[in-house]
């Protein structure tokens, strides 16, 4: 069961030489914290960079520049981009960036016919 945990998806033969051992007892990346497939340890990273009380959930990019700089695991962008995309709190809260409306007023009623006359463009 081991064995399997340490063979990362989508992992090249090529990024097997970076991959050191330190004498901590952990696996590294080119000085990052290698995080393994296997029970479920990136998403515990994930979660607590993305919910916890200090993070105050950032979005895809931000997240994923805070976390590389501390981890690595294959496909790391790609699979913070779906996490981040299925948290319903940031669904919720987060606007998408939309033209805004016109204010809203009132329009003054004129006293005479044809005073004022306007006209509404449909774009």
């Amino acid at each position: 069961m081991q064995g399997a945990a340490l063979k990362p998806r989508g992992f090249d033969r090529e990024c097997a030489g970076l991959i050191k051992r330190s004498i901590f007892q952990g696996h590294y990346f080119i000085e990052r914290v290698w995080v393994p497939y296997h029970a479920n340890l990136r998403d515990l990273v994930m979660d607590e960079a993305h919910k916890s009380g200090y993070s105050v959930h950032p979005g895809s990019d931000k997240m994923y520049h805070d976390l590389k700089v501390l981890y690595w695991f294959p496909n790391m962008k790609a699979d913070i981009t779906t996490y981040v995309s299925k948290c319903l709190t940031c669904a919720k809260v987060k606007v998408e960036y939309r033209k805004t409306s016109r204010l809203l007023t009132q329009p003054e009623i004129p006293m005479w016919k044809w005073e004022k006359i306007s006209m509404d463009f449909i774009t």
